[in-house]
């Protein structure tokens, strides 16, 4: 085994916290996950840097926050030049390796302005967030025949499963008793099982895929992170059998929800609810349908993590190797009259968080459970810090969560930030915000949740009093919230007039600044007698201090 840990970094697209058995959900039982967190810590409050995908995981791949890589939306091209996770990991002799999911769109332009070859080793890690990809499958094509960065398609035609489009026909489609392929795009369809055996599923492909990467591994020697990356939970919302049945109405909790919310006076909150998709989920029967879908999703993801934990045990890799299981946001599913994610309730912004560290050190917390304020940023350090790579402060904005992992003291942070860029949505049309206005900012200190929304009023919750928040005290004039609001403003502010783009400042340069008078560059001083009263040396005009 390497002497450093190897790192397994397992997120599921759209997982909420509280569809897991270990985090309290009455029905899903997932002994799988529930078990990793039995031998690691548990996180209770990990937030996200953004509710939607791609900005999140661009957080989570440059332990950075949104408004300091710049991608703020699905699509929107991490620039070059940004550096990430693999990137750092890389200069340490580490492997940084993908495997599934990235939602990483290549800065073509960027690439094409400084001269770099897509197809070359450099222009490959550029286009995949600084990844060796192993296997990338973003999945989410319904209507191309094949696409050039996923192997899956081609997997499915190998095993039979033949069309234009296999991805789309057979893992997110279903039947009818006559035979009639039914897309899982239509919720309608999310109760039918999916038209594929489940050993060939994504969730299945991408397990075996992992294993497939360790094995290439061990030969190669180096130590490596692979970024386990799946696309399900996420919607199309069908799951192969036996798991499209598992769970009927009866297993379904009731929404997080209010009259009071549906008849908000905030401009924004109405355009959220008068979006498609929270219409369609605020119906009870489309919750009936997807629901019992989605928890099968989980369960199916739960068998096939428990699959590769026990293979992992088979080959010896467990005792060398971190495991962390987290997601990119969450699911409204209904609560607060939402559907999909895209804004800041705890079922959007909170994520479930595992890290098991198999290391002597983290005996001390193997099974607790920490209420910490952490945010994804904060892996990028974690992982760093177990590969052996040096601590970049002028580049990572994260904290590192070893003191957590070790129960040890040493991690403390005041305020959870994430931010959403919604410009391309139903809610910036209808209240026609343009662009540059179509942002909104989440601060959270444990107690406090404080939406800055540009061009309408904040948002306000308290979590101690209504930890459900169906509560907007953002309009309030009670002297507690009018103090918090405006504490809560002034905390922002503060983080965001934050140093974050100085990512070129490191160590090294600033220490040239600081030793720049001992080149001679003296500026202030009126003569020789000051010069010499201030520093305790003879002034020679020809001769640079400290070669004297």
């Amino acid at each position: 085994m390497n002497k450093r840990p190897n790192v397994l970094w397992i997120m599921a697209d759209q997982l909420r916290f509280d569809y897991l058995s270990c985090y309290g959900h009455p029905h899903l039982q997932t002994p799988h996950i529930d078990a990793l967190a039995a031998r690691g810590v548990r996180f209770t409050n990990a937030y996200v840097q953004s509710p939607v995908c791609g900005p999140s995981r661009m957080s989570a791949y440059t332990g950075r926050y949104v408004r300091s890589h710049g991608s703020t939306w699905n699509g929107m091209p991490l620039r070059v030049g940004e550096p990430t996770l693999g990137d750092h990991l890389r200069e340490a002799g580490a492997r940084a390796v993908l495997v599934g999911k990235t939602h990483m769109t290549a800065d073509a332009e960027g690439m094409a302005w400084l001269g770099i070859d897509p197809s070359s080793e450099i222009g490959v890690r550029v286009s995949e967030c600084g990844f060796e990809p192993f296997e990338r499958d973003d999945g989410l094509h319904p209507d191309s025949p094949r696409q050039h960065w996923s192997a899956y398609d081609d997997y499915l035609v190998q095993h039979g499963f033949s069309s234009e489009n296999p991805w789309s026909d057979f893992a997110n489609s279903g039947k009818d008793e006559t035979g009639d392929l039914l897309s899982a795009w239509l919720l309608k369809n999310s109760r039918l099982p999916a038209n594929v055996p489940e050993e060939h599923s994504e969730t299945a492909y991408m397990t075996n895929r992992a294993m497939d990467f360790m094995k290439e591994a061990e030969e190669d020697g180096r130590p490596w992170m692979c970024h386990l990356s799946y696309i399900k939970p996420h919607w199309p919302y069908i799951v192969p059998a036996p798991y499209h049945d598992m769970y009927g109405q009866e297993h379904i909790v009731s929404p997080i929800r209010s009259e009071a919310e549906r008849h908000t006076d905030h401009p924004l909150l109405r355009a959220y609810h008068e979006a498609r998709v929270c219409r369609s989920f605020s119906r009870d029967h489309v919750r009936e349908h997807v629901i019992p879908a989605y928890m099968g999703l989980i369960k199916q993801l739960d068998d096939n993590l428990g699959r590769l934990f026990t293979w992992m045990d088979e080959q010896g890799l467990s005792g060398n190797t971190i495991i962390a299981v987290t997601s990119d946001h969450g699911d409204y599913m209904g609560d607060h009259w939402m559907g999909d994610k895209d804004f800041y309730h705890e079922v959007a912004v909170k994520v479930p968080l595992i890290v098991a560290d198999p290391r002597p050190e983290a005996d001390a917390a193997r099974g607790s459970v920490s209420d910490a304020l952490v945010e994804m940023i904060d892996l990028a350090p974690t992982f760093m810090n177990a590969l052996g790579c040096r601590a970049k402060p002028h580049v990572i904005e994260g904290r590192d969560l070893t003191p957590l992992l070790h129960g040890a003291d040493g991690f403390s942070r005041k305020y959870a930030i994430s931010e959403h860029d919604y410009h391309w949505s139903d809610m910036a049309r209808t209240l026609g915000v343009p662009q540059e206005d179509a942002h909104t900012t989440m601060i959270f200190d444990g107690h406090w949740k404080y939406v800055r929304c540009e061009g309408f009023r904040p948002i306000l919750f308290d979590l101690e009093t209504d930890p459900d928040e169906v509560t907007d005290f953002g309009a309030s004039e009670a002297p507690e919230h009018v103090e918090a609001r405006r504490r809560m403003e002034a905390a922002l502010l503060d983080w965001s007039t934050r140093h974050h783009t100085r990512i070129t400042a490191t160590p090294e340069v600033l220490a040239r600044q600081k030793i720049a008078a001992e080149s001679g560059i003296l500026i202030g001083f009126w003569d020789e007698q000051e010069y010499e009263d201030a520093t305790g040396a003879a002034f020679d005009s020809l001769t640079p201090v400290g070669k004297k």
